[in-house]
């Protein structure tokens, strides 16, 4: 059976994961609208974008967490009214929505992994204005609507911070990296292929609408990442230095402890949650990109 696809964002790094995710799916049509295609801030042209498609994937949120402290109406008119016109739109048309979210929808000072229902407590712009959204799916697409929350996404297809500590690696002998802040990388070609699943099974029945954790297994530091990285890469891990978060103070409060904890939702699916994060980080960086970005690095080039 043929189904219609539609990824928001699609010129993000997770929205071109999950295009090419989609593309070697024979049964599946795919449309890929990006920021200059579709303006999430209007209800018509949300509409007009899902009509005629069975799922919306959508990876168009505001990424920059530290620039909605600065401008938290556009921030906010794209995580939360954006997201409310999409969703209405999804209900009109009987389509299935898989919306991307974070883990800035929590506080990140329990020092205990968070539940797929654990209350929501954000302390930025950022989180205020991405519980807007999750609402709003849970709202209006109680049996159709499915919030994936990630953390610390990476790949080849936008900044992020493994490509920063790979690119800096080749200009400077050391790095200083927060070491008090939790989290789960997580490559954003696996949760392509999961969102790609999840997809699946909601439209044959056997994913029940809600909440979904879609992160690696495990948890390190922003340092521990770093450290690995470089070792994976072939770089010496000594060359990273801890340091507290208020040695580099951001914009944008970020979770100390933002580990995103029982991925049960997945298991009730029938689908196996993502692998360990340094497993999914070693097999990225074992792709063609990553591997020329950490040749590069080893030569300074």
């Amino acid at each position: 059976m043929t189904t219609r696809w539609l990824v928001t964002g699609a010129g993000g790094m997770l929205g071109r994961d999950v295009l090419a995710e989609l593309a070697a799916d024979p049964d599946a049509v795919v449309t890929g609208v990006g920021r200059d295609q579709f303006d999430l801030t209007r209800p018509a042209a949300a509409h007009a974008a899902v009509a005629g498609h069975h799922v919306v994937v959508d990876c168009a949120a505001w990424p920059d967490v530290d620039r909605a402290e600065e401008v938290e109406a556009a921030a906010a008119a794209a995580n939360g009214p954006g997201v409310r016109h999409l969703a209405r739109a999804c209900a009109g048309s009987g389509t299935i929505l898989l919306h991307v979210s974070t883990d800035d929808v929590f506080s990140g000072d329990t020092g205990e992994p968070y539940p797929e229902d654990a209350p929501t407590r954000p302390v930025d712009a950022h989180g205020r204005d991405t519980v807007a959204g999750e609402q709003a799916v849970a709202e209006l697409l109680p049996r159709s609507g499915y919030v994936v929350r990630t953390a610390w996404l990476y790949g080849v297809h936008g900044p992020n911070f493994v490509t920063t500590m790979l690119e800096l690696a080749a200009r400077r002998e050391t790095l200083d990296v927060v070491a008090d802040q939790y989290g789960r990388p997580t490559w954003s070609r696996a949760l392509a292929r999961q969102l790609a699943a999840l997809g699946r099974a909601a439209l044959a029945g056997r994913a029940p609408a809600g909440v979904y954790h879609g992160t690696a297994a495990g948890r390190t530091t922003w340092y521990g990442l770093a450290r690995e990285t470089f070792r994976l890469s072939g770089l010496d891990p000594e060359r990273i230095r801890p340091v507290g978060s208020a040695v580099l103070p951001r914009p944008a409060t970020r979770p100390a402890f933002g580990v995103l904890g029982e991925h049960g939702s997945w298991s009730r699916t029938g689908l196996v949650p993502l692998p360990p994060w340094d497993a999914l980080l070693a097999a990225a960086l074992d792709t063609p990109v990553f591997a020329a970005m950490a040749a590069a690095a080893r030569t300074g080039g």
